[in-house]
């Protein structure tokens, strides 16, 4: 039997670094929001106890390091299945990019796998693994709009952006995440209105919303990639209502209602960069809760 999965991407509307936890961690206030532009994810039985990961693009690990397999294994370990799963990984979301790519392959595999294996879990549930394997699994599980804390495992649901098209252009470059969080001085760096951002969204304005975008990470990252802030100013050049880095980078992203404009921007980027998208919003997985 075989069970297939989307695995959407996230960008980040706000994202807050409040300072490093004694866990190693750091602490984070962060609005997040899934976009149509996805992995497939497909997981089949296996009669032996094993698991294997196969991926489409290289340099993605498939052994143990990849966040796909430690789902498998931590479900595997918790509900005590005795059964392999091979694990198929069909990329389209670009890899180090600040788009949660690995993140919501271990999130979808986590949705298959309850499937697949009849486990039955909650949202609540399948919450409890995705907190084991990184910080941004637990919002992919849902997905849509989500305001995260704590390392990122704290998911309380926000209302769906109003209707609007997402451009990425993805540098040639890859960015390493621990990194960009290990050079970053949280106190002496630019902390976007998170509280705002939410109130924006409640009320729907998407002007508002594209003049809060704010990531506390970009700064750090610009020093590294320079291209960032070219793609920035050519983008606000063609006409782009919202611009921001997506995570740790180097992924930047632009918002727009009109699809003139996004035809613009598409054509505009190609001339920067190979990795060009233009994307939906996606909405959140309807999932089980136990308080439903």
């Amino acid at each position: 039997m075989k069970v297939l999965e989307k695995a959407p991407a996230k960008i980040n509307l706000s994202l807050d670094v409040l300072g490093k936890r004694d866990d190693g961690y750091h602490e984070v206030r962060m609005v997040m929001t899934s976009i149509d532009l996805a992995d497939r994810v497909e997981c089949e039985d296996l009669p032996e106890d094993t698991i294997s990961i196969r991926t489409s693009a290289p340099y993605v690990p498939e052994d143990e390091r990849n966040f796909a397999y430690q789902a498998a294994k931590c479900i595997k370990e918790t509900y005590n299945i005795h059964r392999g799963v091979a694990i198929s990984i069909k990329k389209n979301i670009p890899v180090a990019a600040g788009l949660a790519g690995g993140s919501t392959d271990a999130a979808a595999t986590i949705r298959a796998l309850n499937r697949l294996w009849n486990l039955e879990m909650t949202y609540e549930a399948m919450l409890d693994i995705a907190v084991q394997i990184g910080s941004d699994v637990a919002f992919c599980i849902k997905g849509g709009t989500a305001l995260a804390t704590g390392r990122g495992e704290q998911i309380a649901p926000l209302p769906s952006l109003p209707p609007c098209w997402v451009i990425l252009v993805k540098p040639a470059v890859s960015v390493s995440t621990a990194q960009i969080y290990k050079e970053l001085d949280s106190k002496s760096a630019d902390h976007p209105d998170v509280d705002e951002m939410i109130e924006a969204i409640k009320r729907e304005d998407f002007l508002g919303i594209c003049q809060l975008l704010g990531n506390t990470l970009e700064a750090v990252t610009m020093k590294k990639v320079a291209d960032i802030g070219k793609i920035k100013q050519h983008m606000k050049t063609i006409g782009a209502e919202g611009i921001l880095m997506s995570g740790s980078g180097p992924t930047v992203f632009a918002l727009t209602q009109h699809e003139s404009r996004m035809q613009r921007l598409i054509n505009g980027m190609k001339g920067y960069c190979s990795q060009v998208f233009a994307v939906r919003l996606c909405k959140p997985f309807p999932l089980l809760s136990k308080y439903e």
